[in-house]
């Protein structure tokens, strides 16, 4: 089964992330199968960049985005 979930990058104490779609078995910073976005936190307020189309495709084939994913699409009006 694939996830759409965060996978972080950036320094130490400077974090940002990559928004990506993953099999759910891998480790947060595993292998992926494609990036459709990232997220800055430390930016004010915080950048939350998508790919719409490919995250509908990826949702339309059944990826299920995390609780923290699930609330941006949520902002992005995606779902």
């Amino acid at each position: 089964m694939l996830a759409i979930r965060l996978a972080r990058t950036g320094k130490k104490k400077k974090p940002s992330y990559r928004i990506v779609v993953i099999e759910k078995t891998r480790p947060r910073n595993g292998r992926f199968v494609e990036i459709v976005g990232t997220y800055d936190p430390l930016r004010e307020p915080a950048e939350i960049r998508l790919k719409e189309e490919r995250v509908k495709y990826w949702l339309g084939v059944g990826a299920q985005p995390s609780e923290t994913v699930r609330s941006f699409f949520a902002k992005q009006k995606l779902l």
